[in-house]
């Protein structure tokens, strides 16, 4: 440890004794953190358990999979740009102002407001050509494209659950943003069920666990249906249900955001102006982000859609499922991550680098442990876990496939999952003290030359039995590589002399 990390200023020194326990700060953020994004695995899970009832060919689980993810590559770019916020906010609030964060939420929301109107609408009507030039079967294409468009149009109401949620993990207030995500799942589960299969009969959800406790919702929702007269919507139903769910996960934390009490306390309502510097500091910090969420979004789109689903609509299948076990076991540590950022950001606000490191050393252990006991499982249980997205009406010819798929991309998937870990959590803590620029660069640079350049050589080397694995491999490298280069960078410790708010063009606003 250095002199400067072991010697705290007076000032703060004098403040010590009434400091939380570092395990206690850290999971009063992490705890609802993690679980709102637990929450948030949970809702695509869950439409994922219900796509796959839409009938027994194997083309809507990838169908959901690709439209959802064209959809969400650029949706990511802004989505990686407004986590600055969580930044700004935090270090106000370490520094004794917060009531300077709130002008960072406002100013984010008119940017996401440009942003969809210039970029995501557009897109939205690009989608059928994109998957017109994309190697993947028509009729799957054509059931992603409608997905995709539903999610692009309603992302609006996306990008302000995310502004309004890093504001909130700023202000170290996760619980808020836990809650609104808890009841919007429990509504989506429902608004999907009625909308994906209407009137139509409901189908058999009783051939696993999840499914038996279904069962019931399933029927209210389709008594719900035929009383209103609800046609059966299929997978568009899924991607209705999603958008409104957001539009509940996004309208609690505004209610409270512009409540009297929170106006009183941090003056919420009095910022809604557009502001040049504010906008300023957000594009200033978050935009290597930006770049980062959505270039990392390209590369494992191309992974997806041309290195996994151009093998066939099969192996499209066992891709999503593999992929939609990656997210579930990922998203914690991405709550621990943006905990990170925030505890950071406090302490880098209060002028304690020496604490910001010990609390993001800290989440990385909890975040290590996670992602093992996660990869572990993968590989233990690898056959049932794939089993449970394959409807029952499939053909035992293409269940065994599926099978063997899924069960070769599971265990490629547990082999960086210790390594995902480490890279999601340093890049939370850097993030927090305001370096965003060089690992925002190099994560660019790997993701094509990894999982773009090295995943595409892998399947055209690979002997022919291997080669739907290749891209796994490609990736697994990019995870190892990019982990390898944020531990250096931390701990070279440069971000510790960074001053945010001293850069920052909104001083003394």
């Amino acid at each position: 440890m250095s002199s400067t990390e072991s010697q705290p200023a007076p000032a703060a020194a004098a403040a010590r004794p009434s400091e939380p326990s570092p395990l206690w700060e850290l999971l009063r953020i992490a705890a609802p953190t993690v679980a709102t994004m637990t929450s948030y695995s949970l809702m695509t899970f869950t439409d994922k358990f219900l796509v796959v009832r839409l009938g027994s060919e194997p083309i809507y689980l990838g169908a959901q999979g690709n439209g959802g993810l064209i959809s969400w590559v650029p949706i990511s770019i802004a989505h990686g740009t407004l986590t600055i916020i969580n930044t700004y906010v935090s270090q106000n609030m370490g520094a004794g102002r917060p009531e300077r964060g709130a002008a960072y939420a406002w100013n984010g929301l008119w940017l996401s407001c440009l942003y969809w109107l210039a970029v995501l609408v557009p897109f939205g009507f690009a989608i059928p050509y994109l998957f017109a030039a994309a190697r993947i079967d028509p009729a799957q294409a054509a059931l992603a494209t409608t997905y995709g468009q539903i999610l692009i149009f309603g992302s609006i109401l996306t990008m302000g659950t995310r502004t309004l949620g890093q504001y909130f993990y700023g202000l170290h207030k996760a619980g808020i943003i836990l809650i609104a995500g808890v009841i919007a799942n429990i509504f989506n589960i429902f608004a999907s069920m009625v909308l994906a299969f209407g009137n139509a009969p409901t189908p058999d959800f009783s051939d696993n666990w999840l499914g038996i406790l279904l069962q019931p919702l399933a029927d209210a929702a389709h008594a719900v249906a035929t009383g209103l007269g609800i046609p059966r919507l299929g997978l568009a139903g899924a991607a209705w249900g999603t958008v409104i769910a957001t539009f509940i996960e996004s309208a609690i934390p505004a209610i409270l955001f512009l409540s009297p009490k929170f106006n009183a306390r941090y003056h919420t309502r009095r910022a809604w102006r557009w502001s040049t510097a504010h906008i300023k500091d957000l594009a200033r910090l978050g935009w290597p982000g930006g770049v980062m969420f959505g270039n990392e979004m390209v590369c494992w789109g191309y992974f997806m859609v041309y290195l996994v689903s151009s093998f066939g609509k099969e192996h499209a299948t066992a891709g999503w499922i593999a992929h939609q076990y990656m997210q579930l076991s990922f998203m914690p540590a991405v709550g621990i991550h943006v905990a990170c950022t925030a505890i950071v950001g406090k302490y880098m606000g209060m002028g304690r680098p020496d604490l910001a490191a010990r609390r993001a050393w800290l989440g990385l252990k909890l975040s290590v442990v996670y992602m093992v006991t996660c990869g572990v499982l993968m590989v233990v249980y690898r056959e049932p876990m794939v089993r449970f997205f394959i409807d029952s009406g499939t053909t035992p010819d293409a269940t065994a496939r599926i099978i063997a798929l899924g069960s070769m991309f599971l265990i490629a998937t547990a082999t960086f999952q210790a390594f995902d870990a480490v890279a999601m959590t340093l890049s939370g803590s850097l993030r927090g003290a305001g370096d965003t620029v060089v690992p925002g660069i190099v994560t660019v640079v790997l993701s094509w030359v990894v999982i773009v350049g090295a995943g595409t050589a892998f399947i055209h080397i690979l002997p022919e039995r291997f080669q739907p694995v290749g891209g796994w491999i490609g990736a697994a490298l990019y995870i190892f590589l990019l982990a390898v280069f944020l531990t250096i960078r931390f701990v070279g410790g440069k971000w510790k002399l960074r001053k945010v708010l001293a850069e920052s063009s909104t001083v003394g606003h």
